[in-house]
């Protein structure tokens, strides 16, 4: 399967039923109920199809996969530069530019398009590239591809969302993202740029450098002569990147429809398994349009994610498809409220709190959680493939996941308790409760466009704060598309959305510097303590090496986002898919490194 190597924020808010939730609260409890607790789904990573390959169809046929989402993707192929899933997922057949396989844990293992060795005394990582590695275009891919994706990504004029502190550990990156340095000097080349070997020196060592996905070691190359005369600022609108882009992966791109589809046929220069299928096709498809579409046998499938692309309403409308098996695995992804707590600045590149911001008072934040009834929605609505999100760590991180917090549960007693105390009343009468210095509060609430069911659930939850008083609205009036949302969202200073409801597609390593760090451009809440940076610090430092420790850190930090409440867990799910029956192969595994390689068809028709 394509491995997640970066945090991207994606559309997967919730998938709930295809009916009216508005009022599904009851007004009368005061605490959540599991009395309609569904079990959850557990299904095979793998479609286990015995029938013979039918050489013809796959050689000349067409796979075809549905992007789930409600807008066009944004057409960025460079992971760097990439911020929403929908782009992953529409350029996934050329491998990504993935450097690195792993195992079924994450771990990486050699055998991909380059080996990795660690060496903790000398505090370095040498990156040894496959001899016959190449891009789609026959060029070789070389040392210097290594290196320069860490140019892109540390560069101070770059627009990638995914650079975080936790790359100034590799020697000169600090200065080399300031601009005082033109060059990282701990990268360097024993073979020269040309040659096959990268060698990064490092501050210091940590743990998650065994692992895909970890925030030291960046897990794709950029190809460097391909790209290297387009200004770093500039490259995410290039023609390299945007309309002829090229790739290490089993197969190369033949056409994008901007914002709609990519089409791609076998790449004669990958190094591993060949790509057996003669055509893919991926096409946008709406939130309200998918079931439909798959029930005609349209697709084959939706295009693979790992936070998971379908939900719960899907799954009812869908489980029982003729002529399509289900598989499925726990998501690297959840749903979240965030809360607008500062702004981001740009000279220093920190994320900066600001006690005056309307949503500062953490009585405030806490009690806009515990007016929220997550559970009876997701249980009555779930299927199993939904569920109230107790911390910020989904539990796909066994070792690390918290099961024992509580997160916020309904409890509307607390919630009005709460704002009595931080002194938002109601005062000469009025319906709302004011700010504790009297004036009038207006909370603007940022959601993305999404299914019917979806934004009924936004309705739900506007009724919900209106019931403990709080004169909530949406941001602009209604749901935002979400490209709009997130350009929005992403701005250093934005003070349009209050709060919002978002989603995250997670890398395969759990620490937490690029999602919620100080420096991190993807914490658009701005959520910034001394306590929370020490916390995210301590899960790589050298204590992390004692596994006991790091997880202790990690359940600490848990319980400290929830107390905090600054982002707030909305719901876990589950990653499911049904798969054609004519499709061979389909294994999302994260241990199958060769997802598209393996695929072939037993048949020219969908079944």
């Amino acid at each position: 399967m394509v491995k997640t190597k970066t945090k991207l924020a994606t559309v997967a808010v919730t998938f709930l039923a295809a009916l009216t939730l508005a009022g599904c609260s009851n007004n009368s409890k005061t605490s959540s109920s599991d009395s309609t607790k569904v079990e959850k789904v557990n299904l095979s990573t793998a479609y286990k199809n015995k029938a013979a390959t039918n050489k013809n169809a796959t050689k000349n046929g067409t796979l075809k996969l549905a992007i789930v989402n409600n807008a066009p993707f944004q057409g960025i192929t460079d992971p760097i530069l990439a911020s929403n899933s929908e782009d992953a997922q529409a350029f996934a057949p050329g491998g990504q530019n993935n450097l690195f396989n792993v195992d079924k844990n994450y771990k990486i293992i050699d055998g991909g398009l380059a080996n990795q060795k660690l060496d903790r005394k000398a505090k370095t990582a040498t990156i040894t590239l496959r001899s016959n590695a190449k891009w789609s275009n026959g060029s070789p891919v070389t040392a210097k591809d290594i290196e320069y994706a860490y140019e892109v990504l540390g560069n101070k004029e770059s627009v990638t969302q995914q650079y975080s502190s936790d790359y100034e550990n590799i020697v000169g990156m600090a200065e080399y993202h300031k601009g005082t340095a033109d060059t990282i000097s701990g990268i360097t080349f024993p073979d020269g740029e040309t040659g096959k070997v990268a060698v990064i020196q490092f501050k210091k060592m940590s743990p998650s450098m065994k692992f895909s996905g970890n925030s030291f070691i960046w897990g794709t190359v950029e190809p460097y002569d391909y790209i290297k005369d387009v200004p770093i600022a500039k490259l995410a609108s290039a023609k390299q990147v945007r309309k002829d882009p090229i790739f290490v992966g089993p197969y190369k791109l033949d056409k994008v429809v901007e914002g709609e589809s990519t089409s791609w046929s076998p790449n004669k220069y990958y190094y591993g398994k060949k790509a057996q299928i003669g055509h893919i096709t991926l096409n946008v498809v709406s939130m309200n349009n998918i079931d439909k579409a798959l029930q005609s046998k349209k697709y084959d499938s939706v295009a693979p994610s790992a936070a998971g692309a379908l939900g719960g309403t899907n799954y009812k409308n869908l489980k029982n498809l003729k002529g399509y098996t289900k598989v499925g695995a726990p998501a690297l992804g959840y749903s979240y409220f965030a809360f607008n707590l500062g702004h981001y600045d740009t000279k220093t590149g920190k994320n900066v709190a600001d006690p005056n911001k309307k949503m500062a008072n953490k009585n405030l934040r806490q009690a806009m959680m515990y007016a929220l009834n997550v559970d009876q929605i997701s249980n009555k609505f779930g299927n199993g493939i939904k569920w109230r999100a107790n911390t910020l760590l989904p539990p796909v991180f066994k070792k690390y996941y918290n099961k024992d917090a509580k997160g916020y549960p309904l409890n509307v007693k607390k919630a009005n308790k709460l704002l009595d105390e931080a002194g938002y009343k109601k005062r000469n009468g009025s319906k709302w409760r004011s700010d504790p210095k009297g004036k009038k509060l207006v909370i603007h609430f940022g959601a993305m466009t999404s299914s019917a069911t979806t934004e009924a659930t936004y309705q739900d939850y506007l009724q919900q704060w209106h019931k403990v008083g709080l004169n909530v609205k949406y941001t602009n009036g209604k749901p935002m598309e979400m490209n709009s949302f997130y350009d929005t969202l992403q701005k250093p200073s934005q003070n349009k959305m209050d709060l919002w409801l978002g989603a995250w597609s997670l890398s395969s390593e759990p620490s937490q510097s690029q999602l919620y760090g100080d420096t991190a451009p993807f914490n658009m809440g701005h959520f910034a303590t001394a306590k929370n940076t020490e916390l995210i610090n301590k899960m790589n430092d050298s204590s992390a090496w004692n596994d006991n420790t790091r997880t202790k850190t990690f359940k600490e930090w848990q319980e400290y986002m929830n107390e905090q409440a600054g982002v707030v867990g909305e719901q876990f799910n589950y990653a499911w898919q049904p798969v054609n029956n004519r499709v061979k192969g389909f294994d999302i595994s994260p241990d199958n490194n060769e997802f598209y390689s393996n695929l072939t068809l037993t048949s020219s028709k969908l079944k």
